[in-house]
């Protein structure tokens, strides 16, 4: 019996000594894999305090279907147009819905049904400021907002900023809803760790400029869709982000700012989601771990 108890006892002081000699940040990602083990799909989780540059990366580097959050790099191409003087962000152009498929040129239009904006479809022939265009892109995630921008500063431009600014494996083919382009197995796509570098840029000011970079920030902190990473912080925690869905596929990703001046970048990717509300609310709990690590709460 006595023998039987100090095994016991040794064992626990084993298993104590283990847990000690791991960092908190172990500890967290510990947290985030038994978090999201809980739900059937894959998800690909890229964490990075911006004051010290520490990073927790899940599957940074496995490619995702990149929905809506493909719209921030276009808003970043579109800002860099116009800090090169292409055109003014309060200039006007037309709204159109008509547009070409990146297969074979053949025309297609979009539809309310498949938007998450509906207003844009009923003025399609009036002329709407690019800024305005670009700030339903990313607040309301507006597809023909998107289609109309794409237009105008080129798909292939939005791939060569990326480059340019170190997120290599971000796909930005073509617009949205592109129906033989999709069957093609031509689709957007990107990585968690890519999207980690555009919002690290942002953050830093180095997307653009300092000014250009603050303005898209400011854009990104009026999103409308708020149920992954803000969903559980206190309300005083402000989030500039952008969310991405379609079917199996919940995505968000942005910078967030804490009242102390800290802030952290954060990205949430998922796919094959066998019921997406649980993997919504598994990535609203890692967002919730992340931040009570950044807190000490």
């Amino acid at each position: 019996m006595r023998t039987t108890y100090t095994l016991l006892s040794l064992i626990s002081i084993i298993v104590l000594t283990s847990c000690q000699s791991k960092s908190k940040l172990e500890l967290l990602k510990e947290s985030i894999n038994d978090e999201l083990a809980k739900v059937e799909g894959t998800f690909g989780i890229a964490f990075e305090n911006l004051d010290n540059n520490e990073q927790l990366l899940i599957n940074e580097k496995e490619t995702f279907h990149a929905a809506s959050t493909m719209k921030t790099p276009v808003l970043i191409e579109v800002y860099k147009q116009a800090a090169e003087g292409k055109f003014s962000l309060q200039d006007s152009i037309t709204v159109i819905n008509e547009f070409k498929s990146i297969v074979d040129g053949s025309p297609y239009q979009l539809t309310s049904d498949d938007d998450s904006e509906f207003e844009l479809y009923n003025q399609v022939g009036t002329k709407k400021a690019i800024y305005d265009l670009v700030y339903q892109m990313i607040i309301v995630s507006s597809n023909l907002a998107t289609n109309i921008i794409i237009e105008n500063v080129g798909a292939k431009n939005v791939m060569s900023t990326m480059k340019g600014l170190g997120a290599n494996d971000i796909q930005v083919l073509r617009g949205v809803e592109d129906q033989k382009a999709y069957e093609a197995g031509m689709s957007n796509t990107t990585t968690a760790y890519d999207l980690m570098i555009l919002f690290e840029k942002l953050a830093k000011g180095e997307a653009v400029s300092p000014e250009a970079d603050q303005q898209m920030i400011d854009i990104l902190s009026d999103q409308e869709f708020n149920e992954i990473i803000p969903a559980k912080l206190p309300a005083d925690v402000k989030v500039a982000h952008k969310t991405g869905s379609i079917t199996a596929v919940r995505h968000d990703s942005g910078i967030v700012f804490l009242p102390d001046g800290r802030k952290y970048v954060l990205i949430t990717l998922s796919k094959e989601l066998k019921n997406p509300e649980e993997g919504i609310r598994a990535m609203a709990n890692v967002s919730e771990l992340i931040y009570k690590y950044m807190t000490n709460k």
